[in-house]
């Protein structure tokens, strides 16, 4: 039934390798479920809502929303992406939406369910399509490239390996401070995370399947004796609490929250703003999945020469589906998430990696304590050995056309430095508009890329981000 369903054969794949791939890319992101609510909560608090609650019903609403996701992806696209509530749109939500701009929880939660519409808008009127249709060629081979550095850059930040600085903005972990009590935690975490890389490299370059996965599993025992995987106290959970929360922080609100935007009591806002953080919320998104799915799909051999892949427009409206659904169950923008690329540099090819994936998200609502196990030293290695390979892709790019090249480095550059993928784009997209338009080949521009740079433009101006 696996093999009809998904054609494992057609794409060089077997159920064992997509099961493994679903274990890979689940373990890879699982820090999603903790790291969601966290910030939700904290948001919610500054404007007075109980962080307690908001925690609860955002985790209860993390598990579910990413499980109808990473569902959607498995039986409709029938291709190995996940998704999930998206970094930095969750921060975006937490401390721009509700602690700039004063909005409460339940009303931010209808400013992401009217972004959902708009995605689902756009994406059945084939507008998305086009829109990757439009993106040049040299820039969809550079998101790959950026992709591969954002994911190691992520990895060496969440291993601690790479640190804050005040001075250069990042260093290197500082390996003397063992000495340290305080330090000698974080140490151990970035030494772990470098044997976990080298176990998965060795692993790799000795041929054997499953590298990734056994990585994981390897540096979370290991962390055991170095002090870096805590076992918890106690297996139990409150799930009668959490759904309680979940039923009033957040599937209760909703609806009033999305009517009182639009009533102009209890917030400072205007139509203006409204808008703003809307398209805000729509071109993060948009970008990140595209950018994810293109980048991604081209290190799985799934992209097409035209630069398209098969199932494209299905995972797009996908997208737009989880989005929506999220906010309904009380949570931030859904988005394809970029770990899944964990599971596809373990042979994930076919929706049946994103359904093991989803199931374990489902599974998760009361499997928590053992899913927070894992370390996030255990699942950095992962991250930064997929970077590994999705840099690859840099050979392919045409570095002799100062018109394509620029615009290819700052699509690459920008995404680990400015921390998003949308961003790597936009500013790929607007130079390479800039160039051709004053290098004399305007010729070269589809009006839609420069609408999209326009947009863009105005999105940093208009909400500074």
């Amino acid at each position: 039934m696996l093999e009809n369903y998904f054609k494992l054969k057609e794409h060089g794949t077997t159920v064992k390798t997509e099961v493994i791939a679903g274990l890979t890319t689940f373990f890879t992101m699982a820090y999603i479920l903790f790291v969601n609510p966290d910030l939700l909560a904290a948001g919610a608090a500054i404007v007075g809502e109980d962080p307690g609650k908001v925690f609860n019903g955002v985790f209860f609403a993390t598990c579910i929303a990413s499980f109808v996701g990473t569902m959607l992806m498995a039986l409709y696209a029938k291709i190995p992406f996940a998704q999930a509530p998206g970094m930095g749109l969750n921060a975006f939500f937490a401390f721009t939406v509700m602690a700039r701009y004063g909005y409460s929880y339940s009303q931010a939660l209808g400013l992401v369910f009217i972004s959902g519409l708009l995605f689902l808008l756009i994406t059945v009127t084939g507008l998305r399509m086009k829109i990757v249709a439009c993106i040049p060629a040299n820039i969809k081979t550079a998101i790959s490239a950026g992709i591969g550095l954002f994911l190691a850059f992520l990895g060496f930040q969440n291993a601690g390996l790479i640190v804050n600085n005040d001075a250069t903005l990042v260093s290197l972990v500082n390996f003397a401070a063992y000495s340290e009590p305080e330090s000698r935690a974080a140490v151990m975490g970035a030494i772990l995370t470098f044997m976990g890389l080298m176990i998965i490299a060795i692993l790799s370059a000795r041929g054997v399947r499953g590298s990734i996965l056994i990585g994981i599993l390897a540096t979370t025992l290991l962390g055991i004796p170095l002090g870096v995987t805590h076992l918890p106290e106690s297996f139990s959970i409150n799930f009668a609490g959490q759904v309680a929360d979940f039923t009033e922080v957040s599937l209760m609100t909703f609806a009033g929250g999305l009517a009182s935007l639009f009533d102009g009591q209890g917030v400072a806002q205007s139509l203006l703003t409204l808008v703003a953080l809307v398209i805000s919320f729509s071109l993060v998104d948009m970008f990140d999945t595209i950018g994810t799915l293109l980048g991604t799909a081209k290190q799985a051999g799934l992209l097409h020469e035209d630069g398209t892949m098969e199932g494209m427009n299905k995972a797009l409206l996908c997208d737009a589906v989880a989005t929506t659904t999220g906010a309904m169950l009380g949570t931030s923008t859904v988005t394809t998430f970029v770990e899944s690329a964990s599971g596809i540099g373990e042979g994930g090819r076919t929706g049946l990696t994103s359904m093991v994936t989803a199931l374990l998200f489902l599974a998760a609502i009361i499997l928590a304590p053992f899913v927070g196990i894992v370390p996030t030293a255990a699942t950095a290695p992962a991250l930064i050995y997929v970077g590994c390979l999705m840099i690859s892709s840099i050979k392919s790019l045409d570095w002799f056309d100062m018109s394509e090249a620029v615009p290819a480095f700052l699509t690459i550059a920008m995404m680990p430095l400015s921390y998003s993928i949308a961003n790597g784009i936009a500013f790929g997209l607007i130079s390479y508009v800039l160039i051709k338009l004053f290098s004399g080949q305007k010729s070269d521009i589809h009006p839609l890329c420069a609408a999209l740079s326009i947009l863009f433009i105005a999105r940093y101006f208009l909400m500074g981000m």
